[in-house]
């Protein structure tokens, strides 16, 4: 191999991919050993025969060498592809030069186990690794174990040759064109497995398609398709996940006896096997193949699209409601995040309330279009009706990726049985019993980490029912209306409780969530974020919108505000009030937060990384709050009022605002500019002659009580 023309090649290879949008992530670096290897990895595009090479040779510092389908030698690309170290698949020496290079230790090499590209993703049936190609379905190939086997078994040879006959081993290394027995890798002949997993998937017209449609005469179906996918991948951006697994040591594969008898009684006469050893060693490395196409498959990395798709692969019935739907994807990507089996894309990862809310990220948009344009669903008024048939076609080869990416992104994770098990269950769940098992899953996880929270930070006795802490239910006797509190910033759900028993008493269900980072200790508030505040209130808005017909939100001070930021982006929400909510930190007073040239001094040290400074703080409800106040908490505040600021002008719904005239933390300034932004039609704003700032307790807060529930009714 030229060395120097590998390292040259590999920097524009690189500097080809920095071009690109796609984002690249390795993950679990640590598995690769020291010494060469082969890498085994699913096939789906060129891209993986391009840049994974470079990218392989930067983590290792080891030349990394690929086999690569004959049809990529033709014409100029076979100068490019030599190289980079690609050999044809059809090269007469093929063997002879991954065994050596892997035996001196020169290279490591990839090798996909399915020999070509499997565009449909689909490789498992009847339980079973299959491969469908255009001439055929097969098995995957055993190549990659039993080259590993025969660098192993050479390697063992000549090490045992070394001690017993030292004379033989130099006729031995001439034999197979070696030169110095220190050029004998000793480390065992390894198999990493790798998995690559492309989101999302998509097959459109782009610059690349076009331009190779106007300068190529009949341009072939499959180099059109392949233009069309790859391009988008890399033009319109992808986020592709390289899982590296553990490696599988082959010599725990290997016979003793092979090494006694056949190596023994035949020698090396170059770097083909004899008959009888090459059958011997087929079975062992059926069973090492399936050892790695196990891994391989076992490490996808699962999206939303996965759960979308494969959802309605296994969903048993003619059609589905689809906010039913929109519930079991975000149950099953909610259970998913609970420190499941399977490899999470990052968007899996973390609260799924998006989904159930604003769609945000237009996950459901985006796969619903999709599916809609491709036929796989049908829609009837408020009803999804799946196309079975093109969930379960035999796709065409070279145009499947384009036809129908709804029916690869389900076979994808099809391997994956234990997934397969919780959509099927989930999929037979009636509507009204779907929507009980969400209500009590989510209360339970909300307890459930509260309870978590408080044993990292050793809070005792916080667990208990009777906590302050904890985020409760009060359940009414009818589910037309539900109302979700939200407490201020440093307080507890307590704050809220003789709101919520008045609200309950006027027959309404009622969910006081939690902040997280509240009720436990500053320590845990100083490592949170405003995004997970938004999380609690948006999940406490689901579980209620899975009980009552029609939810309102409102909250106090701070969680007021977090109250209206939910109504401006969700518009299932019913209503939404707000008691003395800050329009931005120039608000409070001095008392809660510092003056504005202490706070641009303490910005700055938390941006230098002193994220655990806090301030004395008063508040007049010492019994429910914090005495500390981080530092990263008012920081923390700062930016979610920020990014409210532009959303009020976008509320339509029934709006309340109250606020008293003397509030001591909060100037009643910025409650009324608040007000003055909302669009809605029906608002109301109230200010009461009071000299405090938390206006659900203490004196005449049954007024504010009435006033809340009033307008609740109104609704």
């Amino acid at each position: 191999m030229n060395r120097s023309a590998y390292s040259t090649t590999g920097f524009a290879i690189k500097a080809l991919s920095r071009l690109s949008k796609a984002n690249l992530t390795i993950h679990g670096k640590e598995n690769i050993p020291p010494a060469p290897t082969i890498f085994a990895i699913n096939h789906f595009t060129r891209i993986e025969t391009l840049l994974l090479p470079s990218y392989l040779y930067e983590l290792t510092d080891i030349p990394v060498c690929s086999l690569a389908d004959d049809g990529l030698f033709k014409g100029g690309l076979g100068k490019f592809f030599d190289l980079v170290g690609a050999i044809s698949t059809r090269d007469p020496k093929r063997d002879e030069l991954i065994v050596k290079s892997l035996l001196t230790g020169e290279a490591s090499w990839i090798i996909f186990p399915e020999g070509s590209m499997v565009k449909s993703k689909k490789i498992i049936s009847d339980g079973k690794f299959i491969i469908p190609h255009p001439d055929g379905i097969h098995e995957p190939h055993t190549g990659a174990a039993a080259l590993a086997m025969r660098v192993d078994l050479y390697r063992k040879y000549i090490l045992e040759l070394t001690e017993s006959s030292p004379s033989q081993v130099w006729s031995v290394l001439e034999t197979l064109g070696i030169d110095n027995l220190d050029d004998i890798n000793v480390q065992p002949a390894t198999i990493v497995p790798v998995n690559l997993t492309y989101y999302p998937m998509r097959a459109v017209d782009n610059i690349a398609s076009n331009l190779a449609s106007r300068l190529v005469k009949d341009i072939s179906e499959r180099m059109l398709e392949e233009i069309m996918t790859e391009g988008t991948m890399l033009l319109a951006g992808v986020d592709l996940d390289i899982r590296i697994g553990k490696p599988i040591v082959v010599e725990e594969f290997l016979d003793p006896g092979w090494l006694k008898k056949d190596m023994a009684r035949d020698g090396i006469t170059g770097y083909e096997l004899t008959a009888e050893l090459s059958e011997g060693m087929r079975s062992a490395a059926r069973q090492i193949m399936q050892h790695y196409m196990h891994d391989i498959y076992a490490m996808t990395t699962v999206n939303h699209e996965h759960l979308c798709a494969s959802f309605l692969r296994v969903y048993p019935y003619r059609r589905i409601k689809e906010s039913d739907y929109k519930r079991s994807i975000f149950y099953a990507a909610s259970l998913l995040g609970d420190g499941s089996e399977f490899f999470l894309h990052r968007a899996l990862q973390g609260c799924q309330a998006h989904l159930l809310t604003d769609d945000r990220h237009g996950i459901f948009q985006k796969f619903l279009h999709l599916a809609e344009e491709k036929g796989v669903i049908k829609r009837d008024g408020d009803y999804l009706i799946p196309d079975c048939t093109k969930l379960s076609q035999l796709l065409n080869y070279h145009k499947g990726r384009i036809e129908n990416p709804v029916e690869i992104m389900a076979n994808e994770v099809e391997p994956l049985a234990s997934l397969q098990k919780t959509l099927r269950s989930l999929g037979r769940l009636p509507g009204f019993l779907l929507q009980l098992s969400l209500v009590r899953y989510l209360l339970k996880k909300e307890l459930a980490d509260y309870e978590q929270s408080c044993v990292k930070y050793k809070v005792e006795g916080k667990g208990d029912s009777s906590c302050p802490g904890r985020p409760f239910l009060l359940p009414a006797a009818r589910r037309k209306k539900g109302v979700v509190l939200v407490h201020s910033y440093l307080a507890v759900p307590e704050e809220v409780r003789g709101l919520a028993k008045h609200l309950r008493r006027e027959g309404f269900w009622v969910y006081a969530v939690r902040l997280p980072g509240h009720g436990t200790s500053s320590e845990d508030l100083v490592e949170r974020k405003y995004q997970e505040w938004l999380d609690a209130v948006e999940t406490g808005f689901i579980l209620m919108n899975n009980i009552c017909d029609q939810v309102v939100v409102g909250g106090v001070a701070a969680g007021g505000s977090m109250a209206l930021n939910l109504a401006a982006r969700v518009a299932e929400v019913a209503g939404v009030f707000a008691l003395c909510p800050p329009y931005s930190l120039r608000n409070y007073s001095t008392k809660f937060m510092p003056a504005v040239d202490v706070w641009d001094r303490i910005v700055n040290r938390v941006k230098g990384g002193e994220k655990k400074e806090f301030l004395d703080f008063s508040h007049g409800n010492p019994h429910v709050n914090y005495a500390k106040n981080p530092v990263s908490g008012v920081h923390e505040v700062g930016q979610f009022l920020d990014s409210t600021e532009k959303l009020y002008d976008q509320i339509r719904q029934p709006a309340l605002v109250i606020q008293a005239d003397e509030n001591p933390v909060v100037d009643p300034g910025g409650s009324r500019k608040i007000f003055e932004m909302i669009k809605s039609d029906q608002k109301e704003y109230c200010l009461l002659s009071f000299d405090r700032h938390i206006l659900v307790q203490g004196r005449k807060a049954d007024m504010v009580q009435w006033k809340i529930s009033n307008f609740i009714k109104r609704i």
